[in-house]
């Protein structure tokens, strides 16, 4: 069945129909439909506009259709263009003229407006939960890591000693805001479209108003022109989609490396690992790897939508069928690495003796050695000065700094005393950074406590 037609006198080309239909791909918000279209004719019987028999037939032909797509009874078939004319043609078959009654009042302009936002707040609701698991994942890391020693980088260089704990609440926080990104962007959505028509509202007495709040919307939008033309909201989804998509990708590159035999700050868990076809030593890190490549793909995403949408004119226009391939694709695979990712970090093992070692051999608590000495009345430009020479020396004698005796240390500076080996212990360079943000344990606990609170409040 097709929605229009009536000023036609030839039949749809197959291959324009094939071109045109969307019900391929939009089937996927069947229950969002029939959710928006019982909420519409509850509010025309409200208005009068339908009769109260009407819309019990209607309500109930609508719940038995959603019940036979559940349960398989009922296949939806490419012959409808898109989903909206699939409910109605099933409905009218059901219950008769009553179904016709159905579109009274709106256009399927607005309705998949509408639709495609209910679809985009339920996923946005899914997604969010996702981050939430992966955020308790990474806490339970946090609280069991807080003296898990090992080297903080800049330019991949060893630069500072930190713990595993901070490391990790590095990208605690950028999971963080992108649950907050995805708040926003909620509330900024959470108006409803439908009433709007095909670009001009109705002459109808409908309840816009009724209608938000059976959907549980947060009131109806305020331009009609703009309710069915906007995708503001999934162009900001897939920014957000983009920037998960991205922190997921930094933090597999990270695992990826301490993965590697040059490393070994992780072991893989079999179950989150493959193996080679050939070289049967090999435990590849391919669901790390797969991620980080499945960035690429959600940035199309984005950057197709926003081509799609810059030379569109008001109001609705066909290009706008664009925007459910898209972003469909784009949510399943975040949505689907969030997943994998929050299993692959819950079933790791650190390594924590190599990653101290590795703190130790790189020469992360030269500046607290500098330190040391600017304590001691040592001017820092000289300080600098006198421990690069002591990691030139540590460098010939391939040696760590804790490793140096008392008397190589005085060979370049008398000022060094015993005490010197406390000051530059791992334990010693991160606990004694106490202040809010730094790796020390006291200052980790309270930041904890925040994530704890907010996690669940």
């Amino acid at each position: 069945m097709k929605l229009w037609g009536g000023r036609f006198t030839k039949e749809e080309n197959q291959l324009v129909h094939n071109f045109n239909e969307s019900i391929s791909f939009d089937q996927k918000f069947y229950r969002q439909d029939i959710a928006g279209s019982i909420a519409h004719v509850t509010m025309l019987a409200k208005q009068g506009i339908l009769t109260e028999e009407d819309r019990d037939a209607i309500i109930a032909g609508l719940k038995s259709i959603r019940e036979d797509i559940d349960n398989g009874t009922l296949k939806i078939t490419t012959e409808s263009e898109d989903i909206h004319s699939f409910v109605e043609a099933n409905l009218i078959e059901r219950i008769g003229d009553a179904g016709k009654r159905l579109h009274t009042g709106r256009s399927r302009n607005d309705q998949v407006a509408l639709d495609m936002k209910l679809y985009t707040r339920d996923e946005i609701d899914e997604t969010d939960a996702l981050l939430k698991g992966l955020l308790e994942v990474l806490l339970k890391l946090m609280e069991d890591n807080l003296h898990t020693y090992m080297p903080g980088f800049t330019h991949l260089q060893k630069a500072q000693p930190v713990t595993l704990a901070h490391h990790v609440g590095a990208y605690y926080e950028m999971f963080r805001r992108d649950r907050g990104r995805l708040a926003d962007i909620r509330k900024r959505m959470n108006y409803c479209p439908l009433g709007s028509g095909a670009l001009a509202g109705t002459t109808y007495p409908l309840d816009r108003e009724y209608t938000a709040e059976l959907l549980d919307f947060d009131g109806p939008t305020l331009n009609s022109m703009d309710s069915v033309s906007d995708r503001d909201y999934l162009i900001e989804l897939l920014a957000a989609l983009s920037t998960i998509a991205m922190h997921l990708s930094r933090f597999s590159e990270e695992i990826i490396i301490w993965n590697s035999n040059e490393y070994r700050f992780v072991e893989m868990d079999d179950s989150y690992s493959t193996g080679s076809s050939i070289m049967p030593q090999k435990k590849n890190p391919d669901i790390a790897e797969l991620i980080r490549g499945k960035a690429g793909r959600v940035y199309g995403a984005l950057m197709s939508m926003l081509t799609v949408m810059k030379g569109i004119p008001l109001a609705y226009d066909k290009d706008l069928q664009e925007d459910k391939e898209l972003t469909f694709d784009a949510i399943d695979t975040v949505k689907g690495c969030l997943l994998l990712f929050t299993g692959m970090v819950s079933t790791m093992t650190f390594r924590k003796d190599v990653m101290e070692t590795s703190a130790k051999n790189g020469f992360t608590n030269a500046t607290d050695a500098a330190d040391y000495l600017v304590n001691h009345g040592v001017p820092f430009r000289d300080a600098h000065g006198i421990i690069g020479q002591l990691v030139l020396l540590c460098i010939n004698e391939n040696k760590a700094l804790d490793d140096l005796t008392l008397e190589q240390f005085k060979s370049i500076s008398p000022v060094f005393e015993e005490d010197i080996y406390d000051a530059i212990s791992m334990k010693t360079c991160v606990e004694k950074r106490v202040t809010i943000g730094a790796p020390g344990a006291e200052a980790m606990k309270k930041v904890i406590e925040v994530y704890k609170k907010e996690l669940n409040a």
